[in-house]
């Protein structure tokens, strides 16, 4: 049985980023070269010093929506609502949309955005209130980009971005597909010139989607553990990309996933053999990796799946030290922690 406390630490308050490394691709880089038992210490935008030869890698090109939004109850009270815009599903003529509610709602109670878009509260579980609205999923993701604040996670304090900035700075430069409500945060480091200077070393680049929700940060508990599942999230591979991403990896050449939601959707399919659907794997040491040979993470809040995932990789991959051992490294050397933080890369 996995023991949480071995995933505990100590972070000093001044080592969560507030905000991104500027440029983005600044971002301090922790190598782990697991063969050599190394650690090197460097910048993102040599991540291609690092990278084993003929490599490739596999990005998430989710995109976040400003799913933070301020309601209005039928009383005239306030409440904020971080819309799980992963977890949407189609009825006949109405929408079910799950959402995270700060303070008290009633069943059965209208909420509006407007005074011509309301919904309906129609399901509670715990924390997670689930909403009917009568309009499409188009109407709910314009009403989200007019009213909505891109979903920060609450750690972060006291950003000095305005609203404006972190629509850029908390998306990745290749963002596509419109669903997450949290950005696959190792991607954020890449930057057009990252991607150049790869291209020069012939490593090549595909894309996943993985819509990004509750199934990456919410803390486990012992339902997690004894059924190994999370939260649901949805996924979808393009079957042209696949072929290419299998077809490399047949003649052996090492897959370099870019985040947890990545290494996910790569051992769902390579479980399943699905190439959309919704994932609720977890993964926690011991596990096989089928597809992961290389890892970039971000660093990641204490007793996480995201931590037993990492720690997962590195005794696969054999390694002398374990994950909370390199994380007292990474807090020593000041290295910045969670979504606007500094990267990992384990070879």
């Amino acid at each position: 049985m996995i023991n949480l406390n071995n995933y505990d630490y100590q972070l000093p308050d001044d080592l969560i980023a507030r905000e991104p490394a500027k440029p983005r691709d600044s971002a301090r880089l922790f190598i782990y070269d697991t063969a050599n038992d190394e650690i090197h210490f460097d910048r993102f935008y040599n991540l291609d010093r690092y990278l084993p030869e003929k490599s490739f890698l596999v990005l998430n090109n989710t995109k976040v929506l400003p799913a933070r939004v301020t309601i209005t109850k039928e009383n005239g009270g306030k409440v904020v609502v971080l819309f799980l815009v992963n977890e949407i599903f189609k009825q006949d003529n109405y929408l079910l949309v799950k959402g995270l509610v700060d303070r008290k709602i009633i069943l059965r109670e209208k909420v509006f955005f407007d005074q011509k878009y309301s919904g309906l509260v129609i399901a509670q579980e715990k924390n997670i209130f689930t909403f009917k609205f009568y309009f499409s999923q188009e109407k709910l993701f314009s009403l989200l980009e007019k009213y909505g604040q891109m979903p920060l996670p609450l750690y972060i304090k006291k950003t000095a971005l305005s609203e404006e900035k972190l629509r850029q700075s908390y998306q990745t430069v290749f963002a596509e597909n419109r669903g997450s409500s949290a950005a696959p945060t190792a991607s954020l480091h890449f930057t057009e010139a990252v991607f150049s200077k790869l291209q020069q070393k012939n490593i090549q680049k595909f894309f996943i989607t993985l819509h990004v929700g509750l199934g990456t940060f919410a803390p486990i508990n012992k339902q997690n553990l004894s059924e190994k599942k999370l939260h649901q999230e949805y996924y979808e591979i393009d079957p042209r990309q696949w072929s290419e991403i299998t077809a490399l990896k047949k003649k052996n050449v090492p897959l370099v996933a870019v985040g947890t939601t990545v290494a996910r959707t790569l051992e769902t399919v390579g479980l399943n053999n699905q190439l959309h659907g919704k994932t609720a794997i977890f993964i926690f040491p011991p596990y096989a990796f089928k597809y992961v040979d290389c890892l970039i993470t971000n660093f990641h809040l204490p007793k996480t799946s995201l931590m037993l995932l990492v720690e997962a990789f590195l005794r696969q991959k054999k390694a002398k030290r374990s994950l909370i051992e390199l994380y007292r490294t990474v807090i020593e050397n000041r290295f910045r922690f969670y979504s606007f933080g500094d990267a990992m890369l384990i070879r």
